[in-house]
């Protein structure tokens, strides 16, 4: 099936807001010790690189062509440069770099764009100024994302997309492509978390944590609010944890199965809904400061290779799995199966359930994802109580309960 990536719109939005970045990092690191003369503004190199998608999907000579014209203004600044003994030509090479934005997307993936356009940024940015950077940033984390990066950008459209085996419904393209999709899903909300929101509040906690992980939030909080007396407070950041997790889903599938994410997109929005209602009761009842700090101990990157790896395993293991309940036991054995997996990490089971072609309908694996979701709340349920033992872990495994049999219920509806 036709994923997210494939379209033609989000090629274009990807051009365009490749040469946009691109324009800005020129524009902030690059010419500010030329800004008597400068060649355009941020907006310019997006224009460049829609520019070059558009030319070169009507004709390659009016590629060729706009290309020399580019360059023929690009002389004239260059003679004008040379006149204030100025000869670089970082900003041609640039320049040119973000006119091929529009040919490799056509010609080859997104992906390899992606790949151009950090490694650009990366040689461009290679000045003391990143020192300031590394002040802010762990220099391990930042090595850590681009390998990831690299390694997905350059052996994911190498790999085979042929199923691994007849037992294992899946082709080790899908398999890395999880890992790289739920990755960044956990990396944007690891990132969020442990620099953007250093003061940060519980409620926001249970924001920022329920896209990288809702149940490790979940048992982070409920072991905060084991000594505390803000009932109410912590009642609402787990649960809105929770919110978020059912979003992060609906995000996944978006990126691997527009059939089924469809499908998901009602139960899982109202889910997100109801659960978001619930907890901003509980949050305008909170009578504390909800911008005390949590002093919590730090997460693991989610990008680290080791983690990564792990991941691929899991999902291929899920996929082997499902393939021979499915076989053997049908959908009845696919749903006691996705209750089970709801109690572990359902990542792996939900991806499996997206990427690998299994003899079951659409509507048959949304309720495997739903009871597999809600089966996780009820698992959180659980956490929050036994890490708790007072009257916040009671509430909150009250709430992820009734959450938990609703899912489970809106599986059978749908």
């Amino acid at each position: 099936m036709e994923t997210l990536l494939s379209q033609e719109w989000v090629k274009i939005v990807i051009v365009i807001l490749a040469g946009f970045l691109i324009g800005l990092d020129i524009k902030t690191h690059r010419i500010k010790k030329d800004s008597a003369k400068e060649i355009g503004s941020v907006r310019t190199y997006a224009f460049i690189a829609l520019l070059s998608y558009v030319f070169y999907r009507i004709n390659i000579y009016l590629y060729l062509i706009g290309y020399i014209v580019i360059s023929a203004h690009f002389l004239l600044f260059y003679m004008e440069k040379l006149k204030d003994k100025k000869s670089g030509i970082l900003l041609f090479l640039l320049t040119s770099l973000v006119y091929t934005f529009g040919v490799i997307i056509i010609k080859f993936n997104a992906w390899f764009l992606i790949v151009v356009f950090i490694a650009i940024v990366f040689i461009s940015n290679l000045n003391k100024r990143l020192k300031k950077f590394y002040k802010i940033f762990d220099e391990t984390e930042i090595e850590t994302l681009a390998k990831v990066v690299l390694l997905s950008g350059v052996i994911l459209p190498l790999l085979p997309r042929t199923n691994i085996h007849s037992y294992i419904p899946v082709s080790f393209f899908k398999v890395w492509l999880a890992v790289v999709i739920v990755s960044m899903f956990s990396y944007v909300g690891y990132i969020l978390k442990r620099y953007i929101f250093k003061e940060k509040g519980y409620w926001l906690t249970g924001i920022l944590g329920g896209i990288y992980s809702s149940t490790a939030t979940t048992i982070v909080l409920a072991k905060k609010a084991k000594m505390s007396k803000s009932v109410d407070l912590f009642v609402s950041s787990i649960v809105i944890a929770t919110a978020i997790m059912y979003l992060r889903l609906l995000g996944i599938a978006y990126a691997f199965n527009l059939t089924i994410a469809n499908k998901l997109a009602i139960p899982f929005v109202l889910l997100a809904l109801i659960t978001t209602l619930i907890s901003m009761f509980f949050y305008h009842r909170a009578k504390r400061d909800l911008n005390s700090n949590l002093n919590e101990e730090e997460d693991q990157n989610p990008l680290e290779l080791g983690t990564a790896f792990l991941f691929a395993f899991l999902f291929i293991f899920m996929a082997s799995l499902t393939h021979f309940v499915l076989s053997r036991y049908g959908d009845l054995g696919l749903n006691i199966l996705s209750f089970i997996v709801g109690f572990t990490d359902i990542d792996p089971f939900v991806l499996s359930i997206l990427s690998s072609k299994f003899s079951v309908t659409a509507s048959g694996a949304t309720t495997a994802i739903l009871i597999a979701a809600g089966s996780n709340n009820i698992l959180k349920a659980f956490y929050s109580y036994v890490f708790t033992k007072n009257s916040i872990g009671k509430i909150s495994a009250g709430v992820l309960l009734f959450l938990g049999a609703l899912t489970i219920g809106a599986g059978f509806i749908v």
